[in-house]
């Protein structure tokens, strides 16, 4: 067996032990009655509106003119970018083209304190304005939930000069084109513009030919392109060295703000959660008693091994919770629902089991008479397979969950749209609580084994599952 070095044990307990604090607790400094937070932790998790309640809202046109299918269509697009880019994924949303009627459910925030179903909607009713401006000067500069740096406010020639607005663009897409200058693949996004749309553009990259012209929803900057020809024929391209999702996000935006009308609230109300926050301080303290019992059963059966595997299982539930509640910021902060909480107890029961199979293999190959570093080593390799068998085929099925029930809504017109943000968060938790199985239950299991190993206190077979001498 190839050794690890000794201290690998501890700093891997100890990285485990600080991932576990912060993702719990967050990193936060208070300053007087406002709270800066560095690193978000469970208590800034969005709960779903089946544990915390939330919203319903029945949205209309502000016409007397009765809407098409494709304004509709339109406005239910909006609010699906304002959830999404809240990073709200428990919502039910339903389009009625008989009456011209959108109808959305949300859940609260997770620091909600007024309870307001009014103050919740406004973000969603109000009219996305979608324009096309001179420059790139803006006001502010903040950062958002991402971890992205978010421009807003116009200010100075570009708060002034509006070349388009939405009701200009008649499409957006993403493509894949050829860069004419370096050959290579690249992402766009194509706009074909409306008949004024076109007039107005042709004048305005003759204007503006090598100078920035940005474009804006509301008051956020969502992009700052140059000119690089004069366009006459209300075709473009925005380039940008974006990836496929940066190019569809960008313009699902466009599309979204492309709307002829105002949105007004017909009616609106509070859902009362299923749950509730009794009910989920009473998961938690089931899941704290759950985990001490599966703690003792470890070490009494599995001594050493089982001692290594609480460090693996904390680091999993750890990197669960981070992934939920925006601790990581390349990941999304993530609304959690019951079914998702649900996802990370699987999760959780495939890390146990990992841990068991390797424990087993490694007793086993002690009782054949292995030396304790041939029995380490090869029950980690007869363990490998078994786990990654069984934690890929779960992998498949949460990204087949994710890829059907998420903001793609493939199978939505078959299983309806209510049970598109529970199945995902069920099937993203899953897929999050399985990588942390791989990184955890199988690496860092692992390495803290071969790691410990070489101390002489943990030579004796017995700590393995050997008899005792």
């Amino acid at each position: 067996m190839k050794r690890v070095a000794k201290p690998v044990f501890f700093i891997v307990a100890l990285l485990i032990l600080v991932l576990t604090f912060t993702a719990t607790f967050g990193v936060k400094t208070q300053n007087g009655d406002n709270t800066n937070t560095y690193i978000k932790g469970v208590s800034d998790i969005r709960w779903g509106i089946d544990i915390n309640g939330g919203v319903e809202a029945t949205f209309s046109p502000a016409t007397t003119t009765k809407a098409t299918n494709a304004q509709i269509d339109s406005a239910k697009s909006i609010i699906e970018v304002r959830l999404t880019s809240s990073h709200i994924t428990d919502y039910e949303l339903y389009t009625d083209y008989n009456n011209d009627r959108i109808i959305v459910r949300f859940p609260w925030k997770n620091d909600e304190k007024n309870f307001d179903p009014e103050t919740a909607i406004q973000e969603l009713s109000a009219t996305a304005l979608l324009t096309f401006r001179q420059g790139d000067s803006y006001t502010t500069e903040t950062t958002g939930s991402d971890g992205e740096t978010v421009y807003k406010t116009p200010k100075d020639e570009t708060a002034k000069n509006i070349i388009l607005q939405g009701s200009d663009v008649k499409q957006a897409k993403a493509e894949m084109t050829q860069s004419q200058s370096t050959g290579a693949t690249q992402y766009v996004v194509s706009l074909e513009l409306s008949d004024s749309g076109t007039k107005k553009f042709a004048a305005a990259t003759k204007t503006y030919l090598n100078k920035v012209i940005s474009i804006w929803m509301d008051d956020v900057r969502i992009s700052n392109p140059t000119v690089n020809a004069v366009i006459t024929d209300g075709k473009a391209e925005i380039e940008g060295s974006f990836t496929a999702a940066e190019a569809s996000a960008l313009a699902n935006k466009i599309n979204a703000g492309a709307l002829p009308f105002k949105l007004t609230t017909k009616s609106f109300n509070t859902i009362s959660p299923q749950l509730g926050a009794d009910s989920l301080q009473a998961m938690l303290i089931a899941g704290i008693i759950a985990f001490a019992l599966i703690s003792v059963f470890m070490l009494v059966i599995f001594r050493l091994p089982g001692l290594i595997a609480i460090f693996s299982l904390l680091g999993q539930i750890a990197l669960s919770f981070a992934a939920v509640s925006g601790y990581f910021n390349f990941i999304n902060s993530f609304t959690l629902t019951l079914p998702g909480i649900a996802g990370i107890i699987l999760s959780i029961g495939m890390g146990v089991d990992a841990n068991i199979i390797t424990a087993c293999r490694i007793k086993e190959e002690i009782w054949t008479g292995k030396t304790l570093d041939g029995a380490i080593q090869r029950g980690d390799d007869n363990s490998f397979w078994a786990i990654f068998d069984g934690n890929i085929t779960v992998i498949i099925v949460a990204l087949i969950l994710m890829g059907v029930f998420g903001p793609s809504n493939i199978l939505s017109f078959w299983f309806g749209p209510s049970t598109t943000g529970s199945i995902y968060s069920f099937g993203y938790t899953l897929l999050i609580g399985i990588v942390g199985n791989f990184v955890f239950g199988v690496t860092a299991t692992r390495l803290m084994t071969k790691s410990i190993s070489g101390f002489k206190f943990a030579r004796s077979k017995w700590l393995y599952g050997g008899a005792r001498k």
